[in-house]
């Protein structure tokens, strides 16, 4: 056989294959007990844009859990893991593409580093081929040890984290760079997760009253998140410092990098349709 037709078998076999992956796409919220996400957490508009950027675009399941609990706790991981088995048997699915925000990062980020902790995640994991992460916390917050701290601080993060909850236990710095040294894999010198992982980071927080980029997403998130990007590095995007956004799996892009009119995204901003967010996610997956 020669080389030529060795190579349009192997062409044919893999656009076969392709043809034949039956593709779904799961959205997963951050930080907070969620019962209609679509609406309160991503919105329609930014879900419904996204969605078209797989062949069946009916083919998408929107997670609603607790996420202020610990990412190992049955109604956080276990919780989306029974989603996930639910959506994959129902719609045949097997090829999982997800899109996830901030604290849901580290979520998956536990399924995809414990397989032997759930009967459920092998399968979930030999289905999951790529994972696109807006703004997750990978390397936690200082914000949650401010928050943990219980100084007065707590109350202008309290829209944004909760009170006290595990989930903003967890993403303290410290205990976050325990967890990734230990128990979650992707980060710098431990073992590669086993699909895809890419982040979208956040750079920064507009907040100007003349500039109408500011409205998008809502503009007292905007006010708010300037506030809180007081005790973060200049690189943040008022609730991550750039480096925990960047430290699991690889970096698709930068905020401005790509947005249009190099617009920055806020933590807010990055689970809404601004600048262009949605169809630079539609248009990867």
């Amino acid at each position: 056989m020669t080389k030529t037709i060795k190579s349009t078998l192997l062409l044919t076999c893999f656009l076969a294959g392709a043809a034949n992956a039956n593709t779904g796409l799961a959205f997963i919220h951050g930080t907070g007990k969620q019962t209609d996400a679509r609406n309160d957490y991503w919105t329609s508009e930014f879900i419904d844009s996204v969605r078209k950027g797989i062949p069946n675009s009916e083919k998408y399941t929107v997670i609603n859990c607790d996420f202020d609990q610990f990412m190992w706790h049955e109604d956080a991981s276990g919780c989306l893991a029974t989603a996930l088995t639910h959506f994959i048997s129902d719609q045949n699915i097997t090829d999982l593409k997800l899109i996830t925000h901030s604290n849901g990062g580290n979520i998956v980020r536990w399924i995809l580093s414990n397989p032997t902790s759930n009967s459920l995640y092998p399968n979930i994991i030999n289905k999951i081929t790529h994972t696109v992460a807006l703004a997750p916390s990978s390397g936690g917050t200082p914000l949650a040890d401010a928050a943990i701290a219980g100084n007065a601080f707590e109350a202008g993060v309290g829209w944004l984290l909760g009170y006290n909850s595990d989930a903003v236990k967890q993403q303290q710095v410290s205990w976050m760079e325990f967890y990734n040294t230990e128990w979650l894999y992707g980060t710098s010198g431990r073992p590669a997760l086993q699909s895809k992982f890419e982040a979208v980071v956040g750079s920064d927080v507009d907040s100007a009253i003349w500039d109408t980029d500011s409205y998008c997403g809502g503009y007292q998130y905007q006010v708010a998140l300037e506030v809180t990007q007081n005790w973060l590095d200049n690189c943040s995007d008022g609730f991550l410092n750039c480096s925990s956004q960047a430290a699991a799996g690889s970096v698709w892009f930068y905020d401005k990098d790509k947005s249009n009119g190099k617009e920055p995204l806020s933590h807010h901003q990055s689970r809404r349709k601004c600048f262009g967010l949605d169809s630079l996610v539609r248009n990867r997956i």
